[in-house]
């Protein structure tokens, strides 16, 4: 009974620490996105009660069709967490993905590269080739779908401002 209740106290102690570590993520997010976050987890937490375990990830991926994922791969997920997953520790985790993304200047900054008359604008057919051949190369089928999210003008120039708004703060249709 005691290494239980020790077992059990240690797991909440560890619980704890997290959600005191991350006592703020909430305010890095707008409530519809906290929202969101909520049916996320709750779509992952397959037992509901209220952790993800691997075999909560298991379920998850084998509704998406895919059924053999390897342990090691579920167990790296897990070990994200650096403790039991609660809603709190998914939504820091995600906070800290989310604010890997470049500052919104930088990103602009790299845009203007592509603009040199200073429109607003880079030719959507240049981009392409540029995405589809350079650096980290982009599938065609990456590059279609971040064109299907793009806003662009009548001539199908990118306006790249509204895009480096969705890529930093998400796309307001989606609503």
């Amino acid at each position: 009974q005691a290494s239980r209740k020790t077992g059990t106290r240690g797991k909440a102690a560890a619980t704890k620490q997290a959600q005191r570590g991350s006592s703020n993520v909430f305010s890095m997010f707008e409530q519809a996105q906290i929202q969101e976050f909520k049916e996320a987890f709750s779509c992952i937490d397959q037992n509901r009660d209220g952790i993800i375990c691997k075999s909560d990830l298991r379920e998850t991926y084998s509704q998406l069709g895919k059924l053999s994922v390897p342990d090691e791969e579920l167990d790296a997920m897990l070990q994200e967490g650096k403790g039991p997953i609660n809603f709190t520790v998914f939504l820091t985790l995600f906070g800290e993905k989310l604010n890997g993304t470049d500052p919104e200047e930088a990103i602009l900054s790299a845009f203007r590269m592509f603009d040199p008359s200073g429109q607003g604008v880079v030719n959507k057919d240049e981009f392409k080739q540029l995405l589809l051949t350079q650096a980290d190369k982009f599938s065609l089928a990456e590059v279609e779908q971040m064109f299907a999210l793009t806003p662009m003008d009548l001539a199908g120039n990118i306006d790249y401002k509204s895009l480096c708004y969705i890529i930093t703060h998400g796309d307001e249709k989606e609503e």
